[in-house]
């Protein structure tokens, strides 16, 4: 059988790196000569390392522990899976990708706890193991509800095979000698196996192994054999996180009285019912097209897409008081409409996007975000979302900025589908199969803790310093060159940590528009030599069938054989 080559574009940086040190090592060796030594049992020690003192007895190094894993099961397990999404590269395993990938993280932690037995462990290609995942986040951005699934090693008994033989009982009456043999077939256990006292605990396995905003949070145990994460999926849910206000607020009396014209609302907070009103329009089946961002490369996208439920949701109890922001000059004018509600409630206040549907389109999200968070800041009104739902009125998407990609969240991942309801996924958290998973010294609760406190830490920090420098007298004007008001321009939200200076606000509707998704597709079939997507689209659709044929096709001496009958 022809060696497989290893596949370097698709390894770990991990592996990538140890592989260059062996490299270097041999290297070196080659250029010294290749002067080797040799210790007391003849074995070869490379030039620069010392050779073991005369009289003592050699080093003896611990050798691997190996698996064999013909001597396992297999079984196809689904996990759900969190993690925080600020510094790895996306979900997805990108070989080029400057930071790491979450698939990098998982690959690494199942090959290490020997859940998967891959030719070329630093080469992440999950091909082999029946590998499915649901949602497929961008770089920065989280989840707390993703699923994966993978077939795995299992502590399941593998069926017996071959003779099977009784020991010697002698001719009892009535037997015919020989019939103390029963016949070479497989035998399958027929014991009752416990998924909780005899399978290996994968989610706290898992867990030791993956970094700390990386948990494995539950696994199905009676995972359905052709279930697939991706196409299984009734619903994903998304949060997009926001403050109220938005960004700092500038006091009234520097405030520039023109700027104030251009909005009805103060700089820095929102209209949230505007914002609700807006959001409630996303709900049903549209064309988002001006809601994504297309991919040339697919010719064949359909931009519909069902939204189940829309709206932007109060999160209770995420208190982190900034007291100045309750003096007068940093609140909206009295009586305005979107200010926060009269009540002991500490500023500033925490919100969230809520958003459910069957299936997305690329950074969908993150732009029904950014034309939300124009309605709030009074920018847009919320009728704009009907104008870009409608394709013939606005075939070419508008160029507008995409909203960070940190506050959002991959929320929850909801199966199955209702034409498939025998691929539904009966979850065990960690914790319901051993509490000491959940709440142990090792506990998942207390890693979370731990990846928590720190930074909260930064936050009350960063909190007690931002009331501390927000309480100098800014009235005294000692400086008397300094300003009456700062410069005319709108400070627009994005979802980032601070606002954006656009200047002048350009309307959504006088923005410049991009080329339509088939003045895209046509552009990228010509750079790639085809004449139009058309044409492209063709001969595609000629290889594929092409490949369909070739693999359907018998190989050439079974063919001669059908030809001689």
């Amino acid at each position: 059988m022809e060696k497989k080559h290893p596949r370097y574009d698709l390894w770990t940086k991990d592996a990538l790196i140890k592989r260059i040190k062996i490299l270097e090592t041999e290297s070196d060796l080659l250029r010294s000569g290749g002067q080797k030594q040799e210790d007391v049992d003849g074995k070869l020690i490379e030039s620069g390392a010392s050779a073991p003192a005369p009289g003592l007895p050699p080093e003896k190094k611990k050798a691997k522990r190996k698996v064999d894993p013909s001597k396992y099961s297999t079984r196809l397990v689904a996990f759900k899976l969190a993690y925080l999404g600020k510094r790895y590269g996306g979900f997805e395993f990108a070989a080029q990708a400057h930071m790491p990938t979450i698939e990098e993280e998982l690959w690494k932690a199942f090959v290490k706890a020997c859940l998967i037995f891959p030719e070329h462990p630093g080469q992440v290609d999950w091909d082999e193991w029946e590998y499915s995942k649901c949602g497929r986040t961008d770089r920065g951005v989280s989840a707390f509800g993703q699923v994966i699934a993978v077939r795995v090693r299992s502590n399941r008994p593998l069926p017996r095979k071959g003779l099977a033989e009784t020991e010697d009982r002698g001719n009892p009456e009535g037997e015919e000698p020989g019939q103390d043999k029963i016949p070479a077939e497989t035998v399958e256990e027929n014991r009752t196996f416990d998924d909780f006292t005899e399978e290996l605990p994968y989610c706290k396995i898992l867990n030791g192994l993956l970094p700390a905003d990386i948990r494995v949070l539950a696994w199905c145990p009676t995972t359905p054999a052709d279930f697939s994460a991706r196409h299984d999926c009734k619903e994903r849910q998304y949060r997009y996180f926001f403050t109220q206000p938005a960004f700092a607020p500038l006091p009234e009396d520097i405030e520039n009285p023109d700027t104030v014209k251009t909005t009805k609302v103060k700089g820095g907070w929102l209209d949230i019912d505007a914002m609700q009103k807006a959001a409630k329009k996303f709900e049903g089946l549209h064309d988002f097209r001006n809601f994504c961002k297309v991919d040339p490369g697919k010719l064949n996208i359909n931009f519909e897409r069902r939204v189940l439920e829309s709206e932007i949701v109060e999160v209770k109890d995420a208190d982190t008081a900034l007291p100045y922001l309750d003096g007068d000059e940093f609140r909206p004018p009295p009586g305005s409409s979107y200010g926060p509600p009269e009540s002991s409630q500490k500023l500033p206040l925490v919100y969230y996007f809520h958003v459910r549907g069957t299936a997305f389109l690329w950074h969908q999200i993150r732009f029904m975000v950014s034309v939300i968070f124009m309605v709030g800041q009074g920018l847009e009104d919320p009728s704009i979302i009907d104008r870009l739902l409608d394709i013939e009125a606005e075939p070419r998407r508008p160029n507008y900025q995409l909203a960070e990609e940190v506050p959002l969240v991959l929320w929850d991942c909801v199966f199955p589908r209702e034409d498939r309801p025998e691929n539904a996924v009966k979850w065990v958290y960690l914790g319901e199969e051993n509490p000491h998973y959940q709440h142990g010294i090792t506990g998942l609760v207390n890693q979370m803790w731990g990846c928590w406190r720190e930074r909260k830490i930064d936050e009350l920090l960063s909190n007690q310093l931002l009331n501390l420098i927000s309480q100098t007298d800014t009235t005294l004007r000692l400086d008397s060159r300094a300003r009456p008001h700062v410069p005319i321009s709108i400070r627009a939200f994005e979802g980032g940590n601070r606002e954006r200076l656009v200047g002048k606000y350009q309307p959504m509707l006088q923005k410049k528009r991009l080329p339509t998704p088939q003045e895209a597709f046509d552009q990228e079939a010509r750079r790639k030599g085809y004449a139009d997507a058309a044409e492209r689209r063709e001969a595609l659709s000629k290889k594929k069938a092409e490949a369909i044929a070739a693999a359907q096709q018998p190989p050439p001496e079974v063919a001669r054989l059908h030809e001689d009958e």
